[in-house]
């Protein structure tokens, strides 16, 4: 009887284990992250500090409130958003920033893929 529950439990556990997304079971890698960024963020924003382009620096973003990087020209609805940008708010905005902050300026469309991006935000924290 003893071994039968350990047994289902054990598959019980194997099965929830199998449903978490993949991004979960897996680390995010920064320099996978410093791929996408290169190839889907950097024509707009920039990892170097003070430098800013048609989007703010992203250089220190992890942490930062929204809508303060000196010498950008922020939406207003950036700007009073009220935001921190940890790892899930930054995850939540790359997956549909005119969702999280509606009449931002920002056109991208989002990152539907969660492990990129996972990646791209372990990426932006190597940045300070």
């Amino acid at each position: 009887m003893r071994m039968r529950l350990a047994l289902s439990t054990i598959l019980a556990l194997s099965f929830a284990a199998a449903a978490l997304p993949l991004h979960s079971a897996r680390a995010a890698d920064a320099a996978a992250g410093k791929r996408l960024f290169r190839q889907r963020c950097s024509i707009c924003h920039s990892d170097e500090k003070g430098e800013n382009k048609i989007g703010p620096s992203l250089f220190a973003v992890v942490g930062r409130k929204a809508g303060v990087e000196p010498g950008y020209s922020y939406s207003a609805a950036n700007e009073k958003s009220g935001l921190t940008w940890d790892e899930a708010t930054l995850d939540r905005y790359l997956q549909s920033p005119r969702k999280v902050i509606p009449g931002t300026k920002m056109s991208f469309p989002g990152m539907p893929n969660a492990k990129q991006r996972a990646d791209v935000i372990a990426f932006l924290a190597t940045l300070h």
